[in-house]
């Protein structure tokens, strides 16, 4: 079983997908970077934005792992989600994934992985 979070980009999220279906269908249906789980339970944690322009991660992970913590529901992988992937990748998004995923998997102990569906 795995704990997951999503995070989804502020800016795009609801112009790209609405309500994130795109990444709940995935989760079901073990698409894109959640085929890695095969038939492994998975429990969506929570979902929360990226924090907005320039990059308000790190902020918004701490509350995120506070509040999951705090319910008994540790969260064991982020996934940065595709529209946050796409910003990177297209849209002069300034976070740094590398530098991001090293921070964030030193400080919460976590996996942090780039990427959720492939719609």
């Amino acid at each position: 079983m795995a704990n997951v979070a999503v995070l989804f980009c502020k800016k795009i999220q609801d112009h790209s997908c609405i309500a994130c279906a795109k990444c709940h269908k995935g989760m079901a249906e073990r698409n894109g970077e959640f085929e890695r789980y095969g038939k492994d339970e998975l429990v969506l944690v929570g979902m929360t934005d990226c924090g907005d322009c320039p990059g308000l991660t790190f902020p918004r992970v701490k509350l995120l792992t506070e509040v999951a913590n705090g319910l008994d529901r540790p969260i064991d992988v982020i996934h940065l989600g595709t529209c946050m992937k796409l910003a990177m990748e297209t849209a002069d998004c300034p976070i740094d994934f590398e530098n991001l995923q090293f921070i964030l998997e030193k400080k919460f102990g976590c996996e942090v992985v780039l990427g959720t569906h492939s719609y």
